[in-house]
């Protein structure tokens, strides 16, 4: 350390006179020290004031460049030091360095400025206005082609530089390219500022080079981790995923991915291809390049293992795989008009013991589910029963994710009119009922939204269901689910379906009995048309049907004022102010509700509506007109 304290001493007092000769024994005495101890070097480094002495002697004729540009990279490893650098002003002479030819200036130069970089928004904010990432981005353009080992390794020091530079969360500390640090952020709104710089590097065209990169120097592990770590940054912006998706980013990525042994590896190439996945353009790429085979064969090796990275890495295909079924032609291509081997392979996991096999099953099901001629298929070939016996499994303290995900399923089964029928003989919505007792958000809105699809133009089961009284208490319960608008919605939507397909007096008057009616009456109000006309059409069944069953709950909703509301309000839509009239007209049969149609001057509302651009709408108006005429 005495050696070291006087080579600063020496540095400080002689660096603009000195020969180079004698320079180059301090700069040596430093990298040594801090070879022995970095931490305690870097402290007396940044108290002997010589990083502003550094600044001066980064010139691109000076022979000591390269050493001063190591020692920075070497002190720049400490995160204390990071700051200093910058102040000391050490960006703008390392930036310009980056435009030299000395294949060492470069290396120790890009060390120097990606370590500075490293966890510090100084850091990147000083090398964004030096200019120093178009620099470095037209460095990889240009040597992207050339394989020899000095190349790979200024390569692989770049894009370790470009990573620190766009990255606020994942970041490597550039020495041995051994490993990445997470770290958090400590600067309030520097993850924005590096969504800038990402898009900037992006707008620079930074990912064709990456993914030529890639496919070029696939043979050499620290130049691949670091585009895998650029890729896995950058692939979180959408912008990104276009650019990606007008590459052979696929193809590489797949290729590298089947040479994978390790699982830290494929780890790492999982969290590139997640984000990746998530574009429809992407996904069709990634299953023509055969990453299913892969995922298939990574669940088939995994699937009986209990060692944590075998069930991290279970989880993690299975996922992708569901991820993948989410674009339509990457779906469409895997179904193979359901004799697809991927297909078949996924209906497998089904009955097994695996839970996420379970789930990742029950999820692709549902996926493969999302056009009428894949539902008609499956229904005709047995999946609804695999669907039930799953389900049967998870009744009792089961599985909610499983639940959800192969209600799910027979949800968008349900859809085609020609499988109703055949999966209500096959007793679906029994199963479905089972789970009434769930208290669980997921697994409710899911049960409500199956057995509304199944019943719809199914006026026996619709019948059948609406004289349930449990499950019509539930639904009541429900409607008043106010921390869960999607069940809270679902329930007044089966409630109004039930009234709707069945048109049966019983099922009216459980709906009554239960309270049912003030629901329907607020659901009229909601913001959403197709809600509104659904309870709309309900209430007038219950006027048409048992009005004076119902007679006291419609006054207590207060319906005769949410209509004159309605009529009234020039944002109604036409349907809604013609279900509106009809319910008025309905309504008219009750000597309590007539009176108040009556108190709310109704006739000058209507008799507005007569010129209604719609002509449905104007007819019914002057029916409706005479109606309330004749009845005053």
């Amino acid at each position: 350390m005495d050696n070291l304290s006087d080579a600063l001493k020496k540095l400080k007092i002689t660096a603009i006179d000195s020969t180079a000769d004698s320079l180059e024994g301090c700069l040596d005495c430093l990298l040594q020290a801090l070879a022995q101890n970095n931490t305690e070097t870097s402290e007396k480094i940044q108290k002997s004031g010589i990083l502003q002495v550094f600044a001066s002697l980064l010139t691109p004729q000076s022979s000591c460049t390269a050493k001063v540009a190591n020692i920075i990279a070497e002190v720049a490893k400490n995160e204390f030091m990071r700051n200093s650098c910058v102040d000391a002003g050490l960006i703008p002479p390392l930036v310009q360095l980056l435009n030299c030819k000395d294949q060492e200036v470069l290396l120790q130069t890009g060390r120097a400025l990606g370590n500075i970089c490293y966890d510090s928004h100084e850091g990147r904010s000083a090398v964004d206005h030096a200019g120093g990432a178009q620099i470095v981005v037209d460095h990889l353009r240009s040597l992207c082609s050339k394989t020899d080992p000095a190349n790979e390794k200024l390569l692989t020091v770049f894009c370790g530089m470009l990573m620190n530079y766009s990255n606020e969360n994942e970041t490597v500390t550039i020495q041995g390219m051994k490993g990445r640090s997470m770290v958090s952020s400590l600067w309030p709104n520097s993850n924005q500022y590096s969504n800038t710089l990402q898009s900037q590097l992006i707008n620079m065209g930074v990912i064709p080079t990456l993914v030529k990169l890639l496919g070029i120097h696939c043979q050499n592990a620290a130049l691949t981790e670091m585009c895998l770590v650029a890729f896995g940054n950058l692939a979180e912006l959408e912008s990104s995923k276009e650019q990606f998706a007008y590459t052979n980013i696929a193809e590489e990525i797949v290729k590298l991915f089947k040479k994978q042994i390790e699982h830290d590896k494929k780890e790492m190439i999982f969290e590139v291809l997640a984000p990746l996945a998530e574009n429809d353009i992407i996904k069709l790429q990634l299953v023509e390049a055969g990453l299913v085979e892969c995922l298939l064969e990574i669940v088939q090796k995994t699937v009986d293992s209990d060692k944590e990275d075998d069930i991290a890495e279970l989880k993690t295909a299975s996922d992708l795989m569901v991820l993948l079924l989410l674009g339509d032609e990457s779906m469409q291509k895997l179904f193979e008009g359901g004799k697809g081997s991927v297909f078949q392979r996924v209906l497998s996991w089904i009955p097994s013991n695996n839970h996420q096999l379970q789930l990742a099953g029950a999820l692709a099901i549902a996926n493969f589910a999302r056009n009428d001629g894949n539902c008609i298929h499956m229904v005709d070939n047995g999946i609804v029963q695999k669907l039930m016996d799953l389900l049967d499994r998870h009744v009792e303290d089961g599985n909610v994710t499983v639940q959800h995900a192969a209600l799910s399923a027979l949800r968008n089964l349900a859809i085609p009119v020609v499988n109703k029928a055949k999966m209500l003989s096959a007793g679906v919505a029994e199963a479905v009922l089972k789970f009434l007792r769930s208290e669980m958000p997921p697994v409710q809105f899911k049960l409500l939204g199956t057995l509304r699809m199944l019943i719809d133009a199914q006026a026996e089961a619709a019948e059948q269901l609406g004289k349930n009284v449990k499950l019509v208490e539930r639904l009541v319960e429900w409607c008043e689910a106010k921390d869960h608008a999607g069940v809270m919605g679902e329930s007044n939507r089966l409630l109004s379906a039930l009234i709707r397909h069945s048109k049966s007096k019983d099922v009216i008057r459980t709906i009554v009995q239960s309270g049912g009616i003030k629901h329907l009456a607020t659901m009229a109000t909601s913001e959403h048309v197709i809600m509104q006309n659904e309870a709309l059409v309900a209430l007038a069944l219950i006027a048409a049907l048992e009005l004076v069953t119902a007679e006291k709950d419609l006054e207590n909703a207060k319906l005769v004022q949410i209509l004159h509301r309605l009529l009234s309000d020039e944002r109604s839509a036409p349907e809604i102010k013609y279900n509106s009239m009809v319910l008025i007209c309905a309504l008219m049969g009750s000597e309590p509700l007539h009176k108040e149609v009556q108190n709310l001057a109704f006739l000058e509302v209507v008799s507005k509506l007569r010129s209604h651009e719609n002509k449905t709408v104007a007819q019914q108006a002057s029916l409706t007109e005479q109606r309330l005429a004749v009845e005053s």
